[in-house]
């Protein structure tokens, strides 16, 4: 049996997206179960708009989620000599003809006028009557090759055996088996993947994740996660599990597992693998890999007390689905300036809560030690003498130390930011306008 090639050519005139993504993930995994290669191939014969910044942030997220070539990369503007090669051997034998235009002299395969017939291997027999189609360019006036002849000559010469592609390229292909043909080269196997549509079902937009991957890595989206998510937008495993591992997608991945309908977007559902990877992980694992983007966002130090930091990464582990959303609930943790709520300043800021927040404070200050399980016994105790129930202590303790009527257990709070920081946040609650 031949060694299974398969490659993913993107364009570096933008970043890579969702789309693209996924397509470089499913002959990335293809390859990792058949034990074969896995190649990219930079299609940058677009010189005006190929820049480098988007070719090196494409290779940057591939390798950031574990994507990375079987061999080097191929570069078709460095290529030209061998498309020229190819299109000469065509006009050498008549299958090609020179056609003069205003800039120059194109050269055009000749139309067999023909049934074209292929199998695809998720939509099976496909069938295209090229009568309708125009004598085909091979290379245009200015010298460079047409998408379809340069795609051709380059998987002929990767020796690439599965094509594996969006569905918006089935029109394409038989122009490309019109070439192969010409060439007396056996064409590869086609594989067109359903498109993925936003949520509310319309071609993908930023408003619903057609936004860069690097994007979704700056908000604190795990590689792992977004593999995962990735895999499930037009594969299953069949037995409707949802949380895999790349190893298991990997084992269990197969070409005639993808589905024929579009995959729809759906962030809620990301935002759920990544939560369940951080819940997953180990909290140092977590903390090592939080810290970076809070360093960078100014929140933390370079030289952090990793200890606390894990702490923190521990109490909220359950909470938060990115890194936005863990900066969000937890700023306060790293911010002097409190950022309040006002909804929950109104809910649970009054002068009796001003009262009980003292009171709370002034006994804390005196405890001999400030650990949860103290704090709660003073709560408790202060509660009971006052006569009330101990959530009309909580509840406004929380909100003048947090700014927010929602966090993991007010001791674990308390504790985490540490006995001098909650004094003055208790006391400056004080000054708080009274709703």
């Amino acid at each position: 049996m031949n060694e299974i090639r398969v490659r993913f050519a993107p364009s570096p005139t933008g970043f890579l997206h969702i789309g693209s993504a996924r397509t470089a993930l499913f002959n990335w995994l293809y390859a990792k179960n058949q034990n074969g290669k896995f190649l990219i191939r930079i299609e940058d014969t677009d010189r005006k708009r190929s820049k480098k910044e988007y070719l090196d942030e494409i290779l940057s997220s591939l390798k950031w989620l574990g994507m990375e070539p079987g061999e080097e990369l191929f570069f078709q503007s460095k290529r030209i000599p061998v498309y020229e090669k190819y299109a000469k051997k065509l006009l050498d034998e008549d299958k090609a003809h020179y056609e003069k235009t205003e800039k120059g002299k194109a050269i055009r395969l000749k139309n067999p006028k023909e049934k074209i017939i292929f199998n695809d291997i998720v939509r099976g027999k496909i069938e295209f009557d090229t009568k309708e189609f125009a004598d085909l360019v091979l290379m245009k006036s200015d010298g460079t090759p047409t998408y379809n002849f340069a795609c051709v000559v380059d998987d002929i010469e990767m020796k690439i055996t599965h094509i594996i592609r969006g569905e918006d390229h089935i029109s394409n292909t038989p122009k490309q088996i019109m070439v192969y043909n010409a060439l007396g080269v056996k064409p590869p196997k086609f594989v067109h993947i359903p498109l993925i549509l936003g949520e509310d079902r319309s071609r993908m937009s930023k408003r619903y994740g057609a936004t860069a991957i690097a994007d979704y890595k700056e908000k604190g989206y795990f590689p792992e996660a977004i593999i995962n998510f990735l895999a499930l937008m037009g594969w299953s495993p069949k037995d409707n599990r949802e949380k895999l591992s790349t190893e298991q997608i990997i084992k269990l991945f197969s070409l005639k597992s993808i589905k024929t309908t579009p995959a729809v977007f759906d962030i809620k559902k990301l935002d759920w693998l990544n939560s369940e990877y951080i819940k997953a992980y180990p909290a140092k694992k977590a903390a090592n890999l939080i810290a970076p983007f809070l360093i960078k966002k100014g929140l933390l130090k370079k030289d952090y007390d990793k200890r606390w930091f894990e702490s923190v990464i521990k109490a909220y582990s359950t909470r938060f689905s990115n890194i936005d959303d863990f900066i969000m609930q937890a700023a306060f943790c790293f911010k002097e300036k409190m950022d309040f709520d006002q909804g929950a300043v109104k809910e649970h800021i009054n002068k009796d809560a001003l009262s009980y927040i003292e009171k709370y404070r002034e006994r804390i200050e005196k405890a001999a030690s400030f650990d949860e399980k103290t704090l709660e016994k003073i709560a408790r105790q202060l509660a009971e003498e006052l006569g009330i129930n101990w959530a009309r202590i909580i509840h406004p303790t929380r909100v003048a130390v947090t700014g927010r009527s929602v966090s993991p257990s007010i001791f674990t709070v308390l504790a985490l930011l540490g006995k001098e920081r909650v004094l003055k946040r208790l006391k400056d609650i004080q000054n708080c306008p009274v709703v």
